[in-house]
């Protein structure tokens, strides 16, 4: 056995060169789904990677989308026969670079630096398509399970149209197993397998106080303000300690894991003296507990602002929801809250924008089993952590609902200092080898499965 994984790594680090030339070639494509004008190359990166497919001689390759959704990529390529199915999920759409300033290096130029490859794109999750590639480089024509690829186009959207494509290919797309490389590890050299994503709820909350503007001489002391009334209303939705005080929401446990202080101050960007929020073990409070933050306000500028009341004033709200709850009860929760604690009669409106459903997965089994070896051998006999996500992939609730047969495991190449969504997003070389080891890995003992 161990000559035989011997005889994988030394493969892996024979396709290396050529995944890493391929996922530059990738990350040039300025494929912004959130972005009109780049629609164009949004459809040239799948077209690129429905090339790759083709050159690795996949059975089957096309270019797909529903109800005028992005363009996704289906292809499948047989293993021995009798052996398990694999879908093998990543996608090729990239967030927006923003400021170009805010980059040390050009956001779609692959460039070196360090331990890095910065890039937008270079770790989320382009990165994940490279690894797939590169764990089936690794056996050419031989595989030892039969893979699916399944490149989503809109991920960074919210994937609005991935269910329509899962129904009308559910068929293509059906497997025992489903790999989702779109999370990431608990450290630089700690892999780790996501068991629990929170869901999200986002809403506009807007307060009325007048019909209009007017005076703050004139009627201030007596007639409230919208701002002031938004902000006593905001107040409520926490205690004094910082705990989301919106009653009926669901809260759980987390895995024993330890969050050392120095790294969470580190990866947070918290200032020095700022102190946490909540009650509680920290990764609780961050995968397992609900959360709510104020994303944005509709307010008159400080700079050039009147001596007026402002009549109306709007917040967005976001708040995730833990695992085991659901999206229609954190929005009826919320929503009474609000209408409960609205101040002086003020007129309120709530107005809810999108939502994404919690993710828990019971990983046990042999598929996660297999999964757990393949990490613990690439990683030199460290362990996967079982983590949780504080963020939102909804898509994988998806996934659950249209395969409730499979075992989805969810990974990814991503580290806490990946930076995925901000400047300077960067890939940490030596993890991604690991990763498409781990994944290589994972495809033999997944194939050695039917063979007991």
């Amino acid at each position: 056995m161990s000559r035989e994984i011997d005889s994988i790594k030394a493969r892996v680090e024979g396709v290396l060169p050529g995944i890493r030339q391929d996922l530059e070639d990738l990350v040039r494509i300025e494929s912004v789904s959130a972005d009109p004008a780049r629609a164009g190359e949004v459809q040239r990166s799948a077209e690129a990677v429905a090339e790759l497919f083709r050159a690795e001689r996949f059975d089957s390759v096309e270019i797909v989308s529903a109800d005028g959704g992005a363009p996704a990529v289906i292809a499948h390529k047989a293993g021995r026969a009798g052996a398990p199915t694999v879908l093998l999920y990543a996608h090729h759409d990239v967030q927006p670079e923003n400021d170009h300033a805010e980059w040390d290096s050009p956001p779609f130029e692959p460039t070196e630096r360090g331990d890095r490859l910065y890039a937008r794109g270079a770790a989320d999750d382009k990165a994940g398509i490279a690894a797939h590639l590169g764990a089936l480089r690794v056996y050419g024509d031989d595989l030892p399970v039969n893979v699916t690829m399944f490149i989503e186009g809109e991920e960074e959207v919210g994937s609005e149209t991935l269910p329509a494509l899962l129904k009308e290919h559910q068929d293509k797309l059906a497997a025992d197993v489903i790999v989702i490389a779109d999370s990431g590890n608990w450290d630089i050299g700690v892999p780790a397998l996501t068991t629990s994503l929170r869901g999200l709820v986002r809403a506009d909350v807007t307060v009325r106080t007048l019909t209009h503007a007017v005076h703050s001489g004139m009627w201030g002391g007596l007639v409230p303000d919208s701002l002031m009334t938004l902000s006593r209303l905001i107040a409520t939705l926490h205690d004094d300690a910082g705990n989301v005080a919106v009653k009926g929401l669901h809260s759980g446990l987390a895995a024993d894991v330890e969050y050392p202080e120095e790294r969470l101050r580190a990866e947070s960007g918290a200032n020095p003296g700022i102190e946490w929020i909540g009650e509680g073990p920290i990764v609780e409070r961050l995968w397992t507990k609900p959360s709510l933050s104020i994303t944005g306000l509709d307010a008159p500028k400080v700079e050039g602002a009147s001596n007026t009341l402002v009549a109306s004033a709007r917040a967005k709200i976001s708040m995730r929801i833990a695992p085991g709850d659901t999206t229609a009860n954190a929005v009826q929760c919320l929503r009474s809250h609000l209408e409960a604690h609205v101040p002086w009669g003020a007129e309120l409106t709530f107005t809810v924008v999108d939502t994404g459903e919690a993710t828990q997965i019971e990983a046990t089994g042999p598929a996660y089993d297999a999964a757990r070896a393949a990490f613990t051998t690439a990683w030199d006999g460290t362990e996967p952590v079982d983590m949780g996500v504080g963020g939102s992939i909804p898509f994988i609730a998806e996934f659950l609902e249209a395969f409730p047969q499979a075992s989805v495991l969810v990974t990814g190449v991503e580290d806490p200092d990946t930076r995925a969504h901000g400047a300077n997003e960067g890939l940490h070389l030596a993890e991604f080898e690991r990763v498409v080891l781990a994944e290589a890995l994972l495809l033999h003992n997944l194939g050695a499965l039917t063979e007991r």
